[in-house]
């Protein structure tokens, strides 16, 4: 993908994404670094001088730099990173540093200090009122990002693009949305976007307004609008959710979903009559396994959300760990083996033998490969 802006914001508060500490916010807080909508210019002056929307420290009057942690809202190999220093002109940063950390459990503000923290973005000019793009190349998963600013001043926002490598021990807990955002999921396609982004179908939580979900234009002709996705690994869909919420006037008339995996195209909604304003939810009786699927509404219209519920295969599990293990740095990797009863030197030889092949031993193939590994 060319343009990195059009991967997930894993940063995003959207996502889940928090600002956990900084060592400064006197001019502006730590917390608008993640905010899901774009920086607004603010006219007010409060006790500590003109306030903004976005991160800013005070001048720094000797040697020094300042810095922020965002936990990311969901884990994931960086592809780019958006310093975006909008509305900041005479007070924003000269340069900036990105650093990633692939950390285990919730950690707090001292133990992040003592992470193994990985250059992403190298020290970076900046420019005032700009959304600054850097690509990144990496093949490691990060939980937490550091973004240091050299000496001071403020930035708008920080984004962080890239591809979800969800966590498959918490997939083996269930219940596991298939195209969920944070679960993987992705928009590969789409016939039209005109009022609202397709991914934000599959964005966490609930909608609060009808600007959070996908809507298109008014067809004028006789065909009808749809979305395709990529799910987390391939599947079987047991409960679809297909979420209308706040689309009155505006929302499909009815709509269908249909997919494609080993087994070729599989239909795994029928097309079925939907009302507005409302959380339709439909049981299945689990048929083939689908890694793409497709929604599609008819006419055109507006939906909040599509929940795909359901089970990975054994092949879908298998990939989802694979994947997953193999992105995880030599420090994090050998942490999750020892946690699960292999000796250090055992971890420590399968750690530099990835991509593992061959015979696992059985606590590292239910670890891979899921509980029937």
């Amino acid at each position: 993908m060319s343009d990195v802006t059009r991967l997930p914001d894993l940063a995003s508060r959207a996502l889940g994404g928090a600002v956990v500490g900084a060592n400064d916010e006197f001019f502006a807080a730590k917390e608008n670094l993640v905010l899901p909508h774009p920086p607004v210019a603010r006219a007010e002056f409060g006790h500590r001088g003109k306030e903004y929307d976005g991160w800013e420290t005070r001048r720094r009057r000797g040697p020094g730099s300042d810095w922020a942690i965002v936990r990311l809202g969901t884990p994931g190999i960086v592809a780019g990173v958006v310093v975006d220093t909008t509305h900041f002109t005479g007070n924003h940063p000269a340069r900036a540093s990105v650093e990633g950390a692939s950390v285990e459990g919730h950690p707090a503000v001292p133990e992040l200090a003592r992470a193994d923290w990985q250059p992403l973005v190298p020290l970076s000019d900046l420019a005032g009122d700009t959304a600054n793009v850097f690509a990144v190349d990496s093949t490691v998963r990060v939980t937490h990002v550091r973004l240091t600013v050299h000496p001071d001043g403020g930035v708008a926002r920080l984004r962080v693009h890239g591809t979800v490598v969800p966590d498959p021990r918490l997939v083996d807990a269930g219940p596991f949305d298939l195209a969920a955002a944070e679960s993987g999921g992705r928009v590969t396609a789409v016939s039209n976007e005109f009022y609202g982004r397709p991914t934000q179908l599959i964005a966490p939580g609930l909608t609060r307004s009808m600007g959070e979900g996908w809507e298109t234009a008014r067809r004028r002709d006789d065909g009808n609008d749809w979305v395709e996705l990529a799910l987390a690994c391939e599947g079987v869909v047991t409960l679809a959710e297909l979420d209308t919420s706040y689309f009155l006037g505006n929302a499909p008339g009815s709509a269908s979903v249909s997919g494609s995996g080993p087994d070729g195209e599989v239909v795994v909604l029928p097309r079925t009559r939907l009302l507005p304003d409302t959380r339709h939810r439909f049981a299945l009786a689990g048929g083939p396994p689908v890694e793409r699927v497709r929604l599609d509404v008819f006419p055109d219209g507006g939906m909040a959300r599509l929940r795909l519920w359901g089970r990975p295969t054994a092949a879908g599990r298998a990939a989802l760990g694979r994947r997953w293990f193999e992105a995880l740095p030599d420090v994090q990797a050998l942490e999750v083996l020892e946690s699960v009863g292999v000796p250090p030197a055992e971890a420590g030889r399968l750690v530099g033998a990835r991509p593992l092949s061959g015979e696992l031993p059985p606590a590292v193939a239910r670890l891979l490969l899921g509980p029937a590994g």
